[in-house]
């Protein structure tokens, strides 16, 4: 019945909010059926599986391979399933028919690219710790990311015995170093022209609705990264008092006592939660 209730105290905020600000975390995407052990780990990384003993594939991706060849496969694979196949069933779509007649804006911690592919105003997301689909140098020598889809299809198909061709290992046009993923890992993250560009379209939407009535919509975020979404997220309702702050995670929805108020916890799983929405 409290579920129910506040499902319903949710649709009345989307429904009548000035804005709605959206975070989303590696939750979100686990909704959406990326899921990275059991069943797709076991389909696409049994021989690497069988091999290193790995358990999921987000600790596959620290592993220091003995070649970059064999790293390459392993990545290639990798930024493949989790970027370019399609694989959500529905639930960042049903999220974007949800506020897509609405002023929104979102901020997000998940690199696999699915919010525009399913459809979201790319002018209205800001993804902070990078994208599968970008490289950069490892170094790096310069402040610029290349997209690898291209590259990475060819990796993945052209594969044999978990090694990619030497000729496919990719190195920066500028100095020839091995190239790499540009995620947030450590202080080599390339913050590109994009990136900041992003964060200033964040910054003047939230300046433009200073005030208003904001729902402050965090879905799938964890305790690894509480600064980027929650913890914000947590100090603006508290410093608007028009604001709404609302948090869907399976067994993790919380707020602290001084938003308490005006906060709609919803413990339960995103996607069945955004259906009855």
């Amino acid at each position: 019945m409290e579920m129910t209730d506040n499902i319903s105290r949710l649709k009345q905020e989307l429904d009548s909010a000035d804005a709605v600000v959206i975070g989303a975390g590696a939750g979100l995407s686990t909704a959406a059926g990326f899921t990275y052990s059991g069943e797709r780990l076991n389909e696409y990384f049994a021989d690497f599986v069988e091999k290193y003993g790995f358990k999921d594939m987000y600790s596959g991706g620290f592993f220091p391979f003995p070649t970059p060849e064999e790293r390459w496969a392993y990545w290639s694979r990798y930024i493949f399933i989790n970027r370019y196949m399609d694989v959500d069933n529905g639930t960042y779509k049903t999220l974007f028919g949800l506020v897509k007649d609405k002023d929104y804006f979102v901020l997000t911690t998940n690199v696999d690219h699915q919010f525009q592919k399913a459809g979201f105003d790319k002018h209205r997301l800001f993804y902070t710790q990078g994208d599968y689909g970008l490289w950069q140098c490892s170094e790096p020598c310069h402040n610029k990311t290349y997209d690898n889809e291209a590259a990475v299809r060819a990796m993945f198909e052209q594969q044999r015995d978990m090694k990619i061709p030497a000729e496919l290992v990719p190195h920066c046009p500028v100095c020839g170093k091995p190239m790499s993923m540009n995620l947030r890992a450590d202080d080599t993250f390339v913050e590109d022209e994009g990136w900041h560009r992003a964060a200033e379209r964040y910054d003047r939407f939230l300046a433009e609705h200073e005030g208003q009535h904001v729902l402050f919509l965090e879905l799938g975020v964890g305790m690894n990264t509480p600064v980027i979404i929650k913890y914000p997220f947590w100090r603006m309702t508290f410093a608007n008092e028009n604001a709404v702050y609302a948090c869907v995670n399976f067994d993790e929805a919380y707020a602290p006592d001084e938003i308490a108020a005006r906060s709609i916890c919803i413990n339960g799983d995103i996607r069945r939660v955004l259906e009855k929405l």
